[in-house]
């Protein structure tokens, strides 16, 4: 591992270019950001009902890419590709961290009622399935409560955001108010967190803050390891 880590982000969309590159440089300041940025998967998934196969290869593309630039490690930064980092492993030698990873082993651990909210079935899914996987592997039983927020995607994508937060923050509030740990399956959503209580709020996991010490940690065990 070289002296200043070099960490390759790969991005399904633009908003979390920024977000990730803030959060990864308050926690490793000396850190090095590599992006790459493909906004046509989740669209595509959109359309095909989330079948990541007609993804899989230009995504494995962007990780051997990745490798090549010489980074320690590869954040995926999209939860609906998630099901492609344990599959692209063992083609690259760096370690590659799964956004969502982390925040589902916290779920597990608070309880076990945990729902999941997402605006897009595309990632309500994977990231569901994610939690189910991990209290599997920690011998734990749980009861994932997947809830989709419809509407919201649409009145998103038709620019109108207080509809979207309206949606969100609602079902959030529930959904809150229902399960032991609560998991925003689109880490976007959280902008609505203002809305609800302490008590709601304190239940509530979003995956960047998560999915940064899940890299800064690969660091620290890669450093040393050398």
């Amino acid at each position: 591992m070289t002296e200043k880590p070099r960490i390759g982000v790969i991005h399904t969309s633009p908003a979390t270019i920024d977000l990730f590159g803030r959060l990864l440089r308050e926690r490793i300041p000396d850190a090095s950001i590599v992006n790459i940025l493909d906004d046509s998967i989740l669209p595509e998934l959109r359309d095909n009902g989330g079948e990541l196969s007609a993804v899989e290869p230009r995504w494995r593309d962007y990780a051997r890419i990745m490798s090549a630039r010489d980074v320690d490690v590869v954040l995926n930064a999209c939860s609906s590709v998630g099901g492609l980092c344990e599959r692209v492993q063992s083609e690259i030698p760096q370690p590659i961290v799964r956004v969502d990873a982390a925040m589902a082993r916290e779920a597990v651990r608070r309880g076990s009622r945990i729902g999941v909210l997402a605006t897009l079935a595309t990632t309500l899914e994977p990231t569901s399935n994610l939690v189910a996987e991990t209290a599997r592997a920690r011998g734990r039983t749980v009861a994932v409560d997947a809830v989709l927020v419809e509407g919201a995607f649409v009145s998103l994508m038709a620019g109108d955001q207080t509809q979207h937060d309206n949606l969100v923050a609602a079902a959030l509030a529930r959904s809150a108010r229902e399960n032991d740990a609560v998991i925003l399956a689109q880490a976007s959503m959280a902008r609505v967190l203002p809305r609800l209580s302490p008590q709601e709020q304190s239940k509530v996991l979003a995956s960047p803050s998560f999915a940064v010490e899940d890299v800064a940690h690969c660091l620290e065990r890669r450093r040393g390891a050398a």
